[in-house]
């Protein structure tokens, strides 16, 4: 089976799928195998739910009076599917990538654009060389415009993904100090990042640029199409603002208030806000769009239980992120306790990076440091360490935290999320 051939099934299926859980009447199942399992032995069971079509790669179970076909490799073929889904897509699409803020800034553009179009986006944090060919390959005939997500953690990967996307604009939120390992470095981070910008100058595509970002100038200087915002000489410039904890933007006579915390949150609602007049929406349809934007994947989400204003950042940390949500807790009024865990992926840089977080977390305004991992414990001393989050929750039992504030931000793989039944 070559993708050619296979495509008029994906122009008719309902949607695409590698989980035969989720299988529905219509459907097609891309069937993966791995150590422990081999999905094509679900092969059967998805048709018997009403599957279109199923790609498997282990021959024994292909199967066409069922729709069963077999490739060599499942991956490679439904990469080459998207890229074939992709040629034939005439809607624009915007790629965004970057250190922190992505999945954020995709949400606002979404929340944004939809005001006024029918948008596909990233669902989830379904950004690398699967999710990305199954975001592609959800787009339908209805969408108008595609808003794709691409994640990396080594170079060459946003070039891979690029490959798929093919996005007509793109969108760097920031070059941050995450996947340091993987990257080799902060420059291997820059290089990394900076494949969108290669793909898009080769083939005259629009980039978006935070003007206020000397490296994303440096990197866009004499190019164009741009689409620029943050200062006057800008295309879009906008004032930061602030109710409260919550940080908005105001441009012309509109002023927006955001539910998202934090002066780093400030690009986002910029990028998300120069789009959707790029593409020619009224102020206040952006104003709508952003003001009902509610943050609920543990990024920049403040909720309030019992009295006590809570801060959840638990989705991902790296020294960039961490410093930045320290910093903007630090302006909250009252007491304030902060809870933060390991960075993951950070390499030779690791026990540094941790250190240096340590130590300006304990020179800012915070009642009790506590933190969680060994990486933070090597560092050296804080209000209260913990190896892991089971050990924190069992003190936190016993000794439940007073302040009115709490923050807490680790990296995913902390779990730190799991102590918020005992606050």
């Amino acid at each position: 089976m070559n993708p050619e051939l296979f495509y008029p099934y994906l122009q008719q299926c309902t949607k695409v799928s590698i989980d035969s859980r989720t299988i529905a009447p219509g459907d097609i199942f891309f069937a993966f195998s791995g150590e422990n399992f081999n999905a094509a032995e679900m092969a059967g069971d998805a048709t018997d739910k009403g599957a279109l079509a199923v790609i498997v790669e282990r021959k024994e179970f292909e199967d066409s009076t069922k729709n069963i076909f077999y490739v060599p490799s499942t991956l490679q073929f439904m990469q080459d599917l998207a890229r074939l889904h992709r040629d034939n897509l005439k809607i624009p699409v915007i790629g965004l990538t970057g250190s922190n803020g992505k999945t954020t800034t995709k949400e606002l553009i979404a929340a944004v654009l939809s005001k006024r179009f029918n948008v596909l986006y990233t669902h989830g944090n379904l950004n690398n060389h699967i999710g990305v060919p199954l975001t592609i390959m959800s787009v339908k005939p209805e969408h108008e415009i595609a808003v794709i997500e691409m994640g990396a953690n080594h170079q060459k990967e946003i070039e891979f993904l690029c490959s798929i996307a093919q996005p007509d604009y793109g969108y760097i939120t920031n070059f941050g100090k995450a996947h340091l390992e993987g990257f080799g470095g902060f420059e291997g981070v820059i290089a990394g990042k900076s494949e969108l910008y290669t793909y898009l100058k080769e083939n005259k595509r629009t980039i978006i640029v935070n003007a206020e970002d000397p490296l994303q100038v440096q990197k866009t200087t004499g190019y164009e199409p741009v689409v620029s915002f943050g200062t006057e000489d800008a295309d879009y410039h906008f004032a930061s603002i602030n109710k409260g904890n919550f940080v908005g933007l105001s441009f012309g006579n509109t002023e927006v208030i955001s539910q998202l915390t934090g002066a780093f949150n400030f690009s986002n609602l910029s990028a998300a806000t120069s789009l959707g007049l790029h593409f020619g929406l009224q102020p206040q349809e952006i104003k709508e769009a952003i003001e009902g934007y509610q943050p609920t994947n543990m990024r920049s989400q403040v909720m309030v239980k019992n009295g006590i204003t809570l801060v959840l950042d638990t989705y991902n940390a790296n020294p960039s992120s961490m410093a930045g949500s320290l910093q903007n807790f630090n302006t909250f009024k009252g007491s304030k306790t902060v809870i933060i865990g390991d960075m993951r992926e950070l390499g030779p840089e690791s026990l540094a990076e941790h250190t240096a977080i340590l130590k300006m977390a304990l020179d800012m305004d915070f009642d009790q440091t506590i933190t969680v991992g060994d990486q933070f414990e090597a560092a050296g001393r804080s209000s209260l360490s913990f190896t892991t989050t089971a050990e924190l929750t069992d003190y936190l039992k016993e000794n439940p935290v007073t302040s009115k504030n709490i923050l807490l931000k680790a990296s995913r793989g902390i779990g730190l999320e799991k102590v918020l039944e005992y606050l």
